[in-house]
């Protein structure tokens, strides 16, 4: 580490004085088991100390970019990695579930990927071509809410369409109150409406499929080719991985962006709260259901069937949502969603009985 730097300008916060020997940093990158930090030392590597490692019980014990640490410097000085000796309470996270279930050596594998740490917004990209969907941008807003953070939608590609205005209506259909923007990072349209976001000291992170343009804006917004950028295929409009690992980028405004690789899938993961940040109208309708243990599969006074009759709540909205939530369930508690799963199934056998002997199908 060669130059001294003011750590809030990177977001710090702590009120605590370090241990003795020990500064707090930032966590900015990851390359296999090295980490770029940020310090009052200035930028360098670091590596874990072996007892944080043998510490570690899950995966999100680990640092990942965003996180604020302790360092000791290495006893090279500034020409060795620090260690990392312990992790800062985390302000912000954003996991998603881990749907190949893989374990890293030691740790457990508790289905949790954690992306990216202590952020401000979220900024959940979609391009405006044949890639634009709606259902994945409710999924990535469910699991946005969750992390604790403001999420905001971006649309990029706004050259390749004469009018938005449809898709953001979409959105906002679908998002209720959530920011939505349509850009360029190409020509610059409307780029601006992003400035109240990144404010000095201000993390954001990106997030989306690859080939919706996250180099790109993070290109624009910097001023400069601070990433590679690759073509999108021309027969699914879908771009390959150009970024490979997470990374914090500090940005001419004082603002800070956290790029990750484009995901090819988002799995639901302990968001609760998301789901009701997501959807509070659809929850807000359970509590006036007639029956508490109301299904709302055909129950009589169910509030949710009467708004779907009356069109108050659109049917594409409560199947997003019943989607969401079973998904929520599932890896919530495996053994529980089952069960769920089994009455539900034994339910729906007796009703198909009653209705064929009803109808004069059984003896």
């Amino acid at each position: 580490m060669t130059q001294t730097i003011d750590l809030t300008a990177y977001g710090y916060a702590q009120s605590a004085r370090p241990e003795d020997g020990l500064e707090p940093g930032r966590v900015t990158g990851q390359h296999r088991d090295r980490y770029a930090v940020v310090s009052a030392r200035g930028e360098g590597e670091a590596v874990l100390k072996g007892a944080f490692i043998h510490g570690a019980r899950l995966r999100e014990d680990l640092p990942c970019v965003g996180d604020f640490a302790l360092l000791r410097p290495g006893e090279k000085g500034a020409s060795g990695p620090a260690l990392i000796e312990r992790l800062l309470p985390r302000r912000t996270k954003f996991s998603r579930a881990d749907l190949f279930g893989h374990s890293l050596g030691h740790l457990k594998a508790n289905r949790e990927q954690l992306v990216a740490a202590n952020f401000d917004y979220i900024f959940i990209m979609s391009s405006l071509n044949r890639d634009f969907n709606v259902n994945r941008i409710s999924r990535y807003l469910t699991q946005a809410w969750q992390s604790g953070a403001q999420p905001v939608v971006i649309l990029t590609k706004a050259d390749l369409v004469r009018n938005a205005q449809v898709q953001l209506d979409a959105v906002r259909k679908a998002a209720p109150g959530v920011p939505a923007h349509a850009v360029s990072s190409r020509s610059g349209l409307s780029l601006e409406a992003l400035d109240e976001y990144l404010r000095p000291g201000k993390t954001a992170v990106l997030l989306g499929m690859s080939g919706v343009g996250k180099s790109s804006l993070v290109n624009a917004l910097a001023g400069y080719e601070a990433m590679a950028v690759k073509a999108i295929r021309e027969d699914d409009a879908r771009g390959r991985h150009t970024t490979t690992s997470r990374r914090l980028l500090m940005l001419p405004s004082g603002a800070m962006i956290i790029d990750t690789p484009g995901m090819r899938g988002l799995g639901i993961l302990r968001a609760d709260e998301g789901l009701s940040a997501s959807f509070g109208e659809i929850e807000e309708l359970f509590a006036q259901c007639r029956f508490t243990d109301c299904r709302h599969e055909g129950e009589k006074g169910c509030a949710v069937l009467a708004a779907l009759e009356s069109g108050a709540l659109s049917r594409e909205r409560w199947d997003r949502y019943q989607a969401q939530a079973r998904e929520n369930a599932y890896f919530n508690d495996k053994k529980a969603h089952a069960r769920q799963r089994a009455a539900w199934a034994k339910s729906l056998s007796a009703r198909i009985r009653q209705d064929k002997k009803r109808d004069g199908f059984e003896d």
